[in-house]
């Protein structure tokens, strides 16, 4: 559990969109896996370090410095042992302690929900961690992380889990693969779209979601639907067919011409087998920080 050089990236921009990262619990201990000569240069540019003041955050060491950076006045950590040091020790898969209920203004999965069997239970915790207007930032596993925990993540679950039903609402959801440098894409809503948001690529993937508690509400009073199943009067032909393209006489060429984009898909573009209005490039600027 922890937060490469694409995950400190990703919380330098949350420090951009606004988020309050005034109390921070992590979901288990995190560690910063990136060279310190990365970390410098990424503070640097962000804005919250100069070359000569800068703190040495040795590779491997843990992120509450690193927090304290963004802001962080409390940078307490919640795992179920207290093998690692977590301040606070509590088994995710059961009902939170009252004295935790709205206590931080952020909650950070590092990647630690994919381990948790009852994943409802520990998505409800999380969010009942947050006070009002408080924030949630995920980053977890959402392709070809097969046997690396119970789950890997679909971006509609998220869409449906951060809504205004719940008390919240989504700020920004992006893929990612796992790789330095990596590109970031926007991940559009099934329920805008209507019709699925279908992705496959060949590429150890990740979701970034950051989310904002808009006000108190029971979590999942409501239980959460797929969209197009809630909204069952969509085309259902959206379904076998989500670029909307009509059917293609099949001969040589076209079936050359499948192959070929299918490997360039796959290999070339980040996203994969997807329709190019699921998703939508970024630029991860992070030299506007102040």
């Amino acid at each position: 559990m922890g937060f490469d050089i694409n995950g400190v990236r990703l919380l330098l921009h949350a420090k951009q969109l606004e988020v309050n990262f005034d109390k921070v619990v992590t979901i288990g201990r995190q560690i910063l896996y990136l060279k310190e000569k990365e970390l410098t240069r990424l503070l640097i540019q962000a804005g919250l370090a100069d070359a000569d003041s800068i703190e040495s955050f040795p590779v491997n060491s843990h992120a509450e410095s690193f927090l304290k950076l963004l802001g962080a006045k409390v940078t307490d950590s919640l795992d179920a042992s207290a093998y690692e040091g977590a301040t606070i020790i509590h088994d995710l898969n059961l009902p939170l302690p009252k004295e935790l209920s709205s206590k931080y203004s952020l909650v950070i999965d590092g990647g630690s929900l994919e381990h948790v069997f009852n994943f409802p239970a520990a998505i409800k915790n999380c969010m009942d961690l947050i006070e009002k207007d408080g924030y949630y930032i995920g980053l977890t596993p959402a392709n070809n992380f097969l046997g690396h925990g119970f789950y890997q993540f679909s971006p509609e679950l998220y869409h449906r889990i951060f809504c205004q039903s719940n008390g919240f609402r989504m700020i920004k959801m992006y893929l990612y693969v796992d790789r330095k440098g990596a590109s970031f894409y926007e991940v559009m809503d099934p329920l805008e779209l209507k019709q699925r948001v279908i992705m496959a690529n060949s590429s150890p993937s990740f979701l970034f979601v950051a989310a904002q508690k808009s006000e108190e509400k029971e979590v999942f009073k409501i239980v959460p639907q797929q969209s197009d199943y809630e909204h069952i009067v969509w085309n259902s032909k959206r379904h076998d067919n989500p670029s909307g393209q009509g059917k293609q006489k099949t001969t040589k060429v076209v079936k050359l011409k499948r192959k070929m984009i299918d490997i360039y898909r796959r290999h070339v573009r980040v996203t994969g087998n997807s329709n190019p209005q699921f998703v939508r490039k970024i630029d991860l600027d992070l030299t506007n920080n102040k």
